[in-house]
């Protein structure tokens, strides 16, 4: 369990009501991550920290599961003062003089299973790629199980046996009058089972730190900044503990022509004097390649916005919004009939 759980309120970090459905979170999250993004704020360390504070809280909140012990452990009131850690590797002796003092908790066993850490890693996508998902490789170094010994720490042909300090155990007692203490066996290290032969790969660590592969499925609309959880994909647990799991962040290189928000795409679209004067139906560029045209009224203004409906970006409630902007192209150079015309448009308009 993370201590930082006890002190951190990771709804008011988002701005959300504590009951705030999923969609809530996500749509806070989505609107900070692109506010304090280090993108957005080059050699601002302020922005930075907010964008990890948000980032960190949506990596709770935005998974269900996680959500729900983060809300029952910030329930429980967490540990007085700070002092101790109930759920950490080191609880083990104020557990053991609570259960000697009041008899009914079951002690933990040292040499219990252990998940493994969260690795965390940064994956660049093409603005394509986060509009559509896209299934790629992550090459990562890090501690993985170990190639010589498939994790169990001893040399091969050889096997672990059971300590003979602690019984396999992983912790040994201290009795001092009416309390006992437990601490790590200093036999094994906690372990419960002692390696006489050690992995000369790993050294008995049942790991090793070594290049991998790790094929990542980025789902379709994500975002600059967003977190991807893969479950069981971090470093490998201990005595048959689950491993953790990996975190990317995806960062999305901008497009040159799309924008986007939400799931609308954003584009500008020169369009000539005369069509916004007149009307005009006009070519708009699509993610896909293929145009689409587009309506424009008699007297159509520069700057104004036109949606065209189900052109954005693919999402669970439906495709997104193309939204154009119209931007009136003044020529640089005009020809003699254009400057002929020109002025006598001119003429015109000053005679009202």
């Amino acid at each position: 369990m993370q201590r930082e759980w006890f002190s951190k309120d990771y709804y008011a970090v988002l701005g959300v009501a504590k009951d705030a459905p999923q969609k809530d979170i996500v749509r806070a999250y989505r609107k900070l991550a692109r506010q304090y993004h280090p993108d957005a704020n080059p050699n601002n360390a302020a922005a930075e920290e907010r964008f990890k504070e948000v980032s960190a809280a949506y990596d709770v909140l935005g998974d269900e599961a996680r959500r729900k012990e983060y809300d029952e452990v910030r329930s429980s009131g967490g540990p007085r003062g700070g002092s101790f850690n109930f759920d950490g590797a080191d609880a083990g002796g104020l557990g053991d003089l609570f259960s000697q003092m009041f008899g009914g908790a079951q002690r933990r066993s040292g040499a219990g299973p252990r998940r493994g850490g969260d690795i965390e890693a940064a994956l660049t996508l093409q603005f394509e790629e986060a509009v559509t998902g896209v299934e790629t490789s992550l090459h990562l170094t890090a501690d993985s199980t170990c190639s010589g010994c498939s994790g169990s720490g001893a040399r091969p042909g050889t096997t672990p046996h059971q300590c003979p300090q602690c019984y396999g155990r992983g912790v040994v007692e201290e009795n001092q009058g009416p309390f006992a203490f437990s601490s790590p066996c200093p036999r094994c290290g906690g372990r419960g089972a002692v390696i006489e032969y050690p992995c000369s790969t790993c050294r008995g660590s049942g790991t090793e730190r070594r290049p991998r592969e790790v094929k990542v499925r980025i789902p379709a609309g994500v975002l600059d900044g967003q977190r991807i959880r893969l479950k069981g994909r971090g470093t490998p647990g201990r005595n048959g503990g689950p491993a953790g799991d990996l975190l990317v962040e995806c960062r999305v290189v901008p497009h040159p022509v799309f924008g986007r928000d939400g799931a609308n795409l954003l584009v500008s679209v020169p369009v000539r004097y005369t069509s916004a004067a007149l009307g005009a139906d006009i070519p708009v560029p699509t993610l896909q390649g293929d145009p689409v045209m587009l309506r424009l009224r008699p007297g159509t203004q520069s700057g104004s916005r036109h949606r065209v409906k189900g052109r954005g970006i693919a999402a669970k409630g439906g495709a997104g919004d193309l939204i154009v902007t119209v931007e009136i192209a003044v020529p640089a150079t005009l020809s003699d009939a254009q400057r002929e015309a020109l002025e006598r448009l001119a003429e015109v308009e000053d005679r009202g």
